[in-house]
């Protein structure tokens, strides 16, 4: 085989063209998870140091993933897809943490006293069904888009 074809498939410092791509969608891949678990309050800005919650942020970078890995299925290797595959895992894990840490009891929900307490005097608490309270906010003019995919 002649030196061109040999050097033809080589890059800049000998790695290939397939390597340097691999690699790129590596950091691709890690630079919108870390995007993702800072504006779910995970790791700290990096300018500032300080910790932000931003959910519907974090969701766009989540989409994104989910969106490169229903585009590349089938076109990555072994060691890609399971990157892709852990790192989509840790977000969704983390933005239910966060989604969680964020829910605070309103005055329809029963505080984890009340609960107790009824349950001590043999009572029981409704709580209203998540389909009582869209059509309640939904009547009060919210127009927030609401998400319907659950992690």
């Amino acid at each position: 085989m002649s030196e061109a074809k040999q050097d033809a498939g080589l890059e800049a410092g000998g790695s290939s063209r397939e390597q340097r791509t691999s690699a790129i969608f590596a950091s691709l891949v890690v630079n919108q998870t870390q995007m993702a678990l800072m504006l779910l309050g995970k790791l700290p800005h990096p300018g500032t140091g300080q910790t932000t919650k931003d959910l519907e942020g974090a969701r766009l970078f989540i989409d994104q993933l989910e969106m490169l890995e229903e585009k590349t299925k089938g076109n990555l290797d072994p060691n890609e897809r399971k990157l892709l595959r852990d790192h989509l895992t840790a977000v969704h894990m983390a933005f239910v943490e966060a989604a969680e840490e964020g829910v605070e009891p309103t005055a329809a929900q029963p505080s984890p006293g009340e609960l107790d307490k009824a349950g001590e005097a043999g009572e029981s608490l409704r709580v209203p069904s998540a389909d009582a309270a869209e059509s309640a906010s939904a009547g009060e003019g919210d127009s927030r888009k609401k998400f319907s995919k659950k992690y």
